[in-house]
């Protein structure tokens, strides 16, 4: 079965790519802590810490073709891998998951076979939406037992009043007091640790907003009062796990969940759009960091910077749109693993491979369709990538100016429009209509 075929080009962490990569500008959304029991792997007897998931995860792919699809958005991920390592010996991998063949194309012995596990599956998605509840129903009684808790005993972030009884008591204080609001108490779960995640920050000397770090408590203080700081940072995604809203639909945040409730309430108003500002996707460089709101700058910056002409690649291949999508992944990944990809050689880091790519004049250099035409380049390495947006079809480009491309323009002779005039057929025809009345 699976786990009897041995992973080849995963020898490393950087050959591994389990999930679609995000750019800096827009980072993937944080974990849960995990705990620390160990999990068994679904197809054999290795087992790692649930906090190494990368590791477990980095396994399956290597040593069993096994991908786990949505992996961030199992509530439960030991429950999860022990139900269907419970599964795989009832019944065969291939009844369960999809199977993707690399290299189709290619001869038999160079193909492999990957194994998709997903939530396409039914029993795989009733599966998520059970842990999910399961998850749900934990966490409300875990609400339920703070809202009554009257032995809570802690001591104000900002100054050195201490509170016992009930914790709404402290977070109302900090809001009324410092104007540091939280939200309700009665939205918030696992508050003692939430405390002592913020109560953590604050003796690093570290800004609950910025996250800047100060020297001292006092310049610390005098920031977080001038910059009106006194608040956490909603994109700081550690602080998902304390607010209930976050485990009520699977695989939403309370931003998607709020904007819902947003759009609901706008759907009976006017719809004015007069204040609505678009932040478009900047889109990024393929061998460096830079980037850019347009794709003109960004295709000229790598004519110029890395002799890479992406345009030209088009012409030259005539390639489809998404043939170009398969090949800008394929880059993607290549570098993103120090690779080149026209001459295959591994190097340490980044700067190393796009400096190799500029003295071998490898940049266009793209190796043959067979390697990188394949169905796992429909997958977009990096999952923000806005230079697949900007990508067009050679036939779309020029279905105007080559719609009547190959048939004869034959132009009209005007040497003479006196007699052109005189010999006209419409002429003859009017004076013919003119008799017959």
């Amino acid at each position: 079965m699976a786990g009897n075929v041995e992973g080849r080009n995963l020898s490393g962490p950087q050959d591994s790519i389990l999930e679609p990569l995000s750019f800096p500008e827009r980072p993937g959304r944080g974990a849960s802590p995990e705990q620390g029991e160990a999990v068994p792997c679904v197809l054999c007897s290795e087992s790692s810490p649930l906090s190494e998931k990368e590791s477990f995860l980095r396994h399956l792919v290597q040593q069993h073709k096994l991908v786990i699809a949505d992996v961030k958005l199992i509530a439960d991920f030991t429950r999860y891998v022990l139900y269907w390592r419970k599964r795989f010996t009832e019944q065969p991998i291939t009844d369960f998951c999809s199977v993707i063949k690399t290299n189709s194309e290619g001869p038999v012995e160079k193909q492999e076979h990957y194994f998709l596990l997903c939530d396409a599956l039914p029993e795989d998605r009733i599966l998520r939406e059970q842990l999910q509840q399961k998850r749900l129903e934990e966490v409300l009684e875990q609400q339920q037992q703070e809202r009554d808790d009257q032995s809570f005993q802690r001591m104000c972030l900002f100054c050195n009043d201490e509170f016992t009884g009930n914790r709404s008591l402290l977070l109302n204080h900090m809001a009324r007091e410092h104007s540091f609001n939280v939200g309700l108490p009665d939205n918030i779960v696992y508050c003692s640790e939430f405390l002592s995640a913020l109560q953590s920050k604050l003796d690093s000397l570290q800004c609950l907003y910025c996250e800047r770090t100060f020297r001292d408590k006092t310049t610390l203080k005098d920031h977080m009062r001038k910059k009106q700081h006194r608040r956490i940072n909603s994109k700081n995604h550690e602080y998902d796990r304390f607010y209930v809203i976050n485990y009520l639909e699977l695989g939403k945040t309370w931003e998607e969940v709020q904007s819902e409730d947003d759009r609901e309430m706008e759907d009976d108003q006017d719809d004015d759009w007069s204040d609505w500002q678009a932040h478009p996707m900047r889109a990024v460089c393929l061998f460096c960091e830079c980037q850019s709101e347009t794709m003109d700058k960004v295709y000229t910056h790598m004519q110029e910077s890395h002799k890479f002409d992406l345009q030209k690649l088009k012409v030259d291949l005539d390639l489809r749109f998404y043939q170009q999508v398969k090949l800008v992944n394929y880059i993607r990944r290549e570098i993103h693993q120090c690779r080149c990809y026209g001459c295959q050689e591994k190097f340490g880091s980044r700067a190393e491979v796009v400096g190799h790519l500029a003295e071998a004049s490898h940049a266009m250099s793209v190796p043959e369709r067979s390697r990188w035409d394949q169905p796992q380049y429909y997958f977009p390495t990096y999952e923000n990538d806005a230079l697949l947006c900007g990508l067009s079809d050679s036939e779309s480009d020029s279905e105007t100016g080559g719609r009547g491309r190959g048939l004869p323009v034959i132009a009209e002779d005007d040497s003479d429009l006196r007699v052109l005039r005189e010999t006209s057929v419409l002429n003859r025809l009017l004076r013919d209509g003119r008799g017959s009345t």
